[in-house]
């Protein structure tokens, strides 16, 4: 039986207390180059957290209602700027180290045993679940694109569409690093900001629909519980990023007198300004436009003008292959480093090859199987994005910095971890439910 520790690479030699001021914070092994810029953090971050969960806001809007919604719209982008604020902080706390991945950090905070168990599996489930989400994403934005470029083109199903999607991973995946797919990531974000833009520009001159209603969609108490706590997940999935945010440090340069810190903390106020702009005009024009009618991907309500309608979902199409590549990394690094230890793979191009096309293989084998994209939403964003983006990088926080107890650092850590906590069980529970109700009606690969 493998366990969380054989994934893991032996710890490393015991560092001195300072490093000398002239000499670069100690690099791993193994790890990327340091050569990445601050706008490099900007468009990486922006492509790991600006995807498909910002179609599915005004969804998510529909189920909370005007007030919730802005609430906890408003607080999950405060929340997590904090949070990710913690981690960029963490990624150096301790002089002539580097921790260069989220389990580094979190064996650091918990020891050795207890932090892989507490901090793996979680961003294992946040990284895999995205990259299954966007094959879903992906293939449905690329048939809505020919349904809308070629309507008298003989149609294919859906899965068929996936498939396609999904083979283009198989030969983006063989690119070795996160740097090698700066280009794709660059695009993705562009891509990102343009399609947001069309989303909330196009339901503005839709105008509202003909008797539009803000009402509660009307439903048993217990669905309409379960479609609450779902909608939370929507949110908590839409501030995604966390997952890989230290691995996207580790790319820069780091001294003692320049940390990493600074030009990635510039990055990631970039990127969370680009976040708002795309995030608070699509949710609240959106649900303005369409009120509880909006489907679960804004676009899909989309009708006028056909070419831009189209545009947009290509768009969605080329953000989500740079957003597969920048989740998916941090796993192939995984995978590559456990066939290497316990099964004595060589290193190379073979090794490579097998580890990360039976990964992509694996993500669009679920993603055909189970393409409900809001429900998707809804799981993994409590299941695995709520712990790694809303709280814990404040219990890291709470026990590496030990606040003073009943401060301001104090109360606003054990804040978030309140509120994460509350968003991770609620729509984990709404999410698989919905699966569970939805997955009764559907015929597979339709």
């Amino acid at each position: 039986m493998v366990s969380a520790s054989d994934l893991l690479p032996p710890p490393p030699p015991p560092l001195a207390k300072e490093a000398p001021t002239d000499q670069k914070w100690a690099p791993a092994d193994d790890g990327p180059p340091r050569e990445a810029k601050w706008w490099y953090a900007t468009f990486h971050s922006v492509t790991a957290m600006i995807g498909a969960g910002v179609l599915s806001l005004p969804s998510a809007m529909a189920y909370l209602g005007w007030g919730p919604g802005m609430a906890v719209l408003v607080a999950s982008w405060c929340i997590t700027l904090n949070t990710m604020w913690q981690m960029i902080q963490l990624h150096e706390c301790v002089p002539g180290k580097r921790f260069d991945r989220y389990y580094e950090l979190g064996k650091y905070a918990f020891g050795e045993r207890l932090g892989p168990w507490i901090v793996l599996p979680q961003q294992l489930i946040v990284q895999i679940g995205c990259d299954i989400v966007y094959m879903v994403t992906g293939g449905k934005c690329l048939q809505k694109f020919m349904q809308i470029a070629c309507s008298h083109c003989t149609q294919i199903k859906q899965s068929y569409y996936i498939l396609i999607f999904g083979s283009v991973h198989f030969f983006l995946s063989q690119l070795p690093n996160f740097n090698s797919v700066a280009g794709v990531s660059l695009a993705a974000a562009i891509m990102s900001l343009s399609y947001s833009t069309i989303a909330w520009v196009g339901s503005l001159s839709h105008g509202q629909e003909q008797n539009v209603s803000y009402a509660y969609k009307q439903s048993s108490a217990a669905d309409s519980t379960f479609r609450i706590f779902n909608a939370l997940g929507q949110i908590s999935f839409a501030f995604a990023g966390h997952a890989v945010i230290l691995e996207i440090q580790a790319t820069m340069p780091s001294t003692p007198e320049k940390p990493s810190r600074v030009p990635m903390w510039k990055g990631a106020i970039g990127s969370y300004l680009v976040n708002a702009i795309c995030y608070f005009p699509v949710a609240l024009i959106g649900y303005w436009a369409f009120g509880q009618d909006v489907e679960d991907n804004i676009l899909m309500n989309l009708r006028r003008p056909a070419w831009l309608i189209a545009a947009a979902n290509l768009m969605v199409v080329v953000h989500v292959i740079g957003s597969y590549q920048v989740f998916a990394m941090p796993v192939f690094d995984l995978l590559e480093r456990l066939m290497v230890k316990k099964l004595r793979f060589p290193p190379g191009i073979l090794l490579r090859l097998i580890a990360r096309s039976a990964y992509v293989a694996l993500t669009l084998f679920v993603g055909v199987t189970f393409p409900f994209f809001g429900d998707l939403l809804g799981f993994f964003g409590g299941f695995g994005f709520a712990p790694t983006s809303y709280f814990l990088p404040s219990i890291m926080w709470l026990v590496i910095k030990k606040p003073r107890r009943f401060g301001v650092s104090w109360a606003v850590n054990w804040a978030c971890i309140a509120v994460g906590v509350f968003i991770m069980v609620a729509s984990t529970v709404g999410g698989l439910r919905n699966i569970v109700a939805d997955s009764s009606t559907y015929r597979f690969y339709s």
